[in-house]
Formats: structure tokens, C-alpha cells, sequence
């Protein structure tokens, strides 16, 4: 993913693709009954998300860390962070602080959060960790914030030019490279080289695991938009969804 927090006009800017094994079951971006006022897609396995919005201004969206063998043993589903997040009412800060005494239960995140006011990341390996982030254009993939990975730092340019230009649709089908890096530029996290090849690319094909939708989210002060498009493994497009809700007035 790729996001620009507090630009001139925008709050944040954010344009995302999720990553997972086609077997895995999964409900586009929708409202959620059982949750009235969220607005994401649903992992139908563990019943989490890896991203959402609610009426009552939260968002967060969360990556795995590329770590094998770090993993901890029945690790908790990353995906009920962002559901527990944007359920809660605490501030971000002592959300964090709340979730200190169990982050390294979970399989190892990245996690994104935006309560109304600030913007935190935090992360769990090597040890947890958070931070307020400040203005800025930020990059992230399956390592730490900003690492620079070629598909990130690709993402940082690619969502830098779209920023230079005046838009009336919102980014979400921006981060489009299917060709892998050459290998030089790779990352080492591990896995065979087959797969840094493959997982290189900024929409993956592969017979069993891809790019299984992208998303992106313009928060201003007058709205928030999101819209996310489904991937079928093929890589065509199954289908689009877009919400847009009124923007709380800022302090």
C-alpha cells in the first residue's frame, strides 16, 4: 500500500491491494449488519478484515511481516485487530496501549489506525512497537514502514504522480505492475527464490495465490469515499464497490 496523510486538501490518501490464497473465503467490501455504521470486507474464515472504515470516523488496515519462522504458535487472527479497532471507542493511543498486553499473540502485522484526529502505526516484530505518524507519504508491504522494497517504492511514486494531478474517481486500481523485479532488486525474507519473484510484482498471479482485490480511501473534509474492485485469478475484474459517507467537522 501506498497513503499520504494530511496533504493540503486531504486528510489521507490511501490506495491498497490484498494479497491471499483464492481458497480463502471472502466477502467484498459491504456494511456490516452486525455492526452497524462499519463498512469493510470480511474474511469469512476467521472473521476478521484487513481493512474498513466506520460511520463515526475510524479506519485501519493492517499487512502481514514476510518472517518465516518467526511466527508464534497458534498465533490470534491479525484480521479481528482492524474489526476490534474500529469497534472500539477508545482513542488510538490508548487502544495501543491497551493492545501491548497481547500483540505478540497475534501472527505478525503491520497495522494502520486512524481515529478521527491521529494517524499510528504499529508493529509486532521483533517486539511491538507504535508511533504517531506525521505528515508525510509512506510505503508499506509485508516488511516495516517505508522499506524499501521495489513494489513500495513504486507505489510511493506511482501514488506521488496521482497526487500531482486533479481526479474526480478515487485510486483503487492504481498499483497495477504484474511483472516480478528483476532479482537484484529483491528483498531477502526467507522464502525460495520463486516466490520473492513472484511476490515482487504489485499484482499477483499465480495459480493458488494473488491480488484478491484493491481498495482505496480519500478522506476529506467534506466526505469519506472508498471504493475497492474484486479480482478474479484470472486478473480480471469481478466486480466494484464504493461507499461515501459524510466527513465529521475537525476540531
Amino acid at each position: 500500500m501506498a497513503f499520504n496523510w494530511q496533504a493540503e486538501d486531504n486528510r489521507l490518501i490511501l490506495t491498497a491491494n490484498r494479497d491471499e490464497f483464492y481458497q480463502r473465503p471472502t466477502k467484498a467490501l459491504h456494511s456490516w449488519s452486525e455492526h452497524p455504521g462499519l463498512y469493510a470486507g470480511k474474511d469469512l474464515q476467521q472473521g476478521g478484515t484487513w481493512l474498513g472504515i466506520t460511520q463515526n470516523q475510524r479506519f485501519a488496515t493492517l499487512t502481514n511481516i514476510r518472517a518465516p519462522g518467526h511466527e508464534p504458535e497458534n498465533a490470534l487472527s491479525r484480521g479481528n485487530l482492524v474489526l476490534d479497532f474500529l469497534t472500539s471507542e477508545l482513542s488510538g493511543e490508548a487502544w495501543l496501549q491497551q493492545l501491548a498486553n497481547t500483540a505478540m499473540r497475534y501472527g505478525l502485522f503491520n497495522l494502520i489506525c486512524y481515529d478521527g484526529e491521529f494517524l499510528w502505526y504499529s508493529h509486532n516484530h521483533p517486539t511491538f512497537h507504535y508511533q504517531q505518524l506525521s505528515s508525510g507519504l509512506y510505503g508499506l508491504s509485508n516488511a516495516h514502514l517505508n522499506t524499501p522494497w521495489p513494489k513500495t517504492e513504486l507505489a510511493k511514486k506511482q501514488l506521488a504522480e496521482w497526487l500531482q494531478h486533479s481526479h474526480n474517481s478515487i485510486p483503487a486500481d492504481l498499483l497495477d505492475r504484474r511483472l516480478p523485479f528483476p532479482d537484484e532488486q529483491l528483498p531477502d525474507t526467507g522464502v525460495p527464490l520463486e516466490w520473492e519473484q513472484r511476490l515482487s510484482s504489485q499484482f499477483i498471479l499465480s495459480p493458488h495465490y494473488g491480488t484478491r482485490c484493491s481498495t482505496a480511501l480519500v478522506i476529506n473534509d467534506q466526505q469519506w469515499q472508498i471504493k475497492e474492485t474484486v479480482w478474479q485469478n484470472n486478473g480480471e475484474k469481478a466486480s466494484e464497490t464504493e461507499f461515501s459517507l459524510p466527513s465529521a467537522a475537525r476540531c
